[in-house]
């Protein structure tokens, strides 16, 4: 297992996406932080842009490799090699080259210029969202064998969870306005790592303030350690559930 993942990540590293992707990062976060004045504005400036491209770039590009990287899988699988272990060594393979871009990227300016738990909050943010899409892409690749139906599926995903969502959350509490809602927000954000995430970053950039009642519920929810440590472990299950079953499913089809 760990000779295949030395090879994905090798095969990853050879492409000079992840390269690009990791320059991108840097200078984009440098940028931030030299505009934005203040290193709590830099952060904010930083989580909106982390919380957009990294779960796109994530989850087109590990679709991409997955499909990319079907001969060899088929090659594997000749081979007397159990499938999950060739479906996780791919999997741990993608997600560690991408964390490991996104820590030099987006982690090294932050421990430069906003050293603290703000910033920790955020890089650790950005390693599960990293994860999770991974996961979520593979998931979307072995649903079907079209590698542009993987893509687009790959895709809707993203834009369900980047931006849908949050429009439906919205409606949702219009439409119901005039019912205590607040517990139900808190159950609605925990359907979605990217909001999470933002929420668990904002709370310790002290603008709970302005998210009224349900800010203050937020608060004294999340801003606990045993809080925290709740958060994480719903991100640790966004990570497990869509990985757990795109394995079951690629130890059981017909390749």
């Amino acid at each position: 297992m760990n000779k295949i993942i030395k090879y994905v990540l090798y095969d990853i590293l050879r492409s000079k996406i992840i390269v690009a992707y990791t320059l991108f990062l840097l200078l984009l976060s440098i940028g931030l932080f030299n505009l934005g004045g203040s290193p709590d504005k830099g952060l904010l400036s930083l989580l909106n842009l982390v919380l957009l491209t990294v779960p796109l770039i994530s989850i087109v590009f590990a679709t991409t490799h997955f499909y990319n990287s079907y001969e060899f899988m088929e090659l594997l699988v000749s081979q007397p090699i159990r499938r999950s272990k060739i479906f996780m060594s791919e999997y741990l393979g993608v997600s560690l080259s991408l964390s490991a871009a996104f820590l030099i990227g987006v982690g090294i300016p932050v421990l430069l210029f906003a050293p603290g738990a703000t910033g920790l909050y955020l890089v650790l943010t950005g390693v599960f969202i990293t994860f999770i899409f991974v996961a979520l892409a593979f998931l979307a690749s072995v649903i079907t064998r079209d590698k542009a139906k993987g893509i687009g599926i790959a895709l809707m995903l993203w834009f369900y969870f980047a931006l849908i969502y949050d429009g439906i959350v919205l409606f949702i509490l219009y439409s119901f306005g005039d019912y205590p809602l607040e517990y139900a927000t808190l159950a609605l954000t925990a359907l979605n790592p990217v909001d999470l995430g933002r929420v668990m970053v904002l709370l310790n950039l002290d603008v709970s303030a302005m998210m009224g009642y349900t800010g203050a519920l937020y608060k004294s929810i999340f801003g606990s350690g045993w809080g925290v440590g709740i958060a994480f472990m719903i991100l640790v299950l966004w990570v497990l559930v869509p990985l757990l079953v795109s394995r079951r499913a690629f130890t059981r089809r017909d390749l």
